[in-house]
């Protein structure tokens, strides 16, 4: 075996064990119960929502939604992660219960949780560079591995047309779960973080660092590397990502959110939109139809896509 080949195998064998690494951060016990809990049962239609919560790998409950269409499977399956923008009424599961509902007529069953912003309880990290941050980012990404292994767990559910969906802090999750959880085929990411590496190069984050102290901010990214989630979008494959952004951003710029569209792995898709943090019917039309693509599905009635609410943008700060 010549030089070359063995300095290769050798460069590989090195990355993946960083890679292994860095993924036991988001390890859980798969096996444990789940203990699906139902609250109450909502009927639309043919459509059934299951007001559920199921245990959290790291604590406390996970309260979700699950969306059923009716009929028999087999169905595909979405996880969608709402926003965490405050001062918005959606700030939580309900943000993309509408949606939903509207894609449980072309054969998917969905699972909308709560994330840890919307359970009671939540406590915010007073320090902007505090360890609780982390923490909470961490159980937002296993409680979402474990919202796929309770629709996996399904017998009307295809494992194979499983996709999540998350919008800003959560499309952020969606970007570390490309690289963690080979179970998903496709990703839609909405107007969100997705390189902690093209952020910290810019003005603000420069400016930040001015102003909290360069060892203490250089000593907070330096022991947490393994947090930055375009480590991660950029081992999506073969998954499919679909890219979803605003021009109407204040930090998340057009040229700043081609840099994170750059990291990403193939298969990818990039769309700007002419809109806010929340983007707008256009973005919505496009999801779907990226859905419906991606999973096979049955394409649904456009005059009920269109029926589904605008996301309404608070008058503050974008987050």
């Amino acid at each position: 075996m010549n030089h070359a080949l063995v300095a290769i195998l050798l460069f590989a064998t090195t990355v993946l064990a960083q890679d292994r690494e860095m993924l036991r951060h988001f390890d859980y016990d798969q096996k444990a119960p789940l203990d699906v809990q139902e609250i109450g049962v909502e009927k639309r239609g043919e459509v059934t929502i299951h007001d559920i919560s199921y245990a959290s790998p790291k604590g406390g409950r996970v309260p979700a939604y699950l969306v059923v269409p009716g009929g028999k499977g087999r169905f595909a399956a979405v996880i969608w992660g709402h926003w965490y923008m405050p001062g918005s009424e959606f700030l939580n599961r309900k943000e993309f219960l509408d949606e939903a509902v509207t894609l449980a007529a072309s054969g998917v069953v969905s699972l909308l949780p709560d994330g840890p912003v919307a359970r009671p309880g939540y406590v915010r990290d007073p320090d902007p560079l505090g360890n609780l941050q982390v923490q909470q980012r961490v159980q937002a990404i296993v409680d979402m591995r474990r919202g796929a292994d309770l629709l996996l767990a399904r017998a009307d559910v295809d494992p194979k047309r499983l996709a999540y969906v998350g919008h800003s802090y959560n499309a952020s999750t969606g970007a570390f779960l490309a690289g963690i959880d080979k179970r998903f085929k496709a990703f839609v990411l909405m107007a969100g973080n997705l390189s902690d590496e093209v952020d910290l190069r810019s003005k603000e984050f420069q400016d930040f660092r001015k102003q909290v102290g360069a060892e203490k901010f250089d000593a907070f990214f330096a022991k947490d590397t393994w947090i930055d989630q375009g480590k991660y979008v950029a081992h999506a494959a073969p998954a499919t990502v679909f890219t979803q952004f605003a021009t109407k951003e204040d930090f998340m710029t057009p040229a700043r959110v081609r840099e994170y569209f750059a990291i990403i792995s193939d298969p990818k898709i990039f769309k700007l939109y002419e809109a806010p943090h929340a983007l707008n019917a256009e973005a919505r039309r496009d999801r779907v139809a990226f859905l419906v693509k991606e999973l096979n599905l049955k394409a649904p009635d456009p005059a009920a896509v269109e029926r589904v609410p605008e996301l309404v943008q608070p008058a503050q700060d974008n987050k």
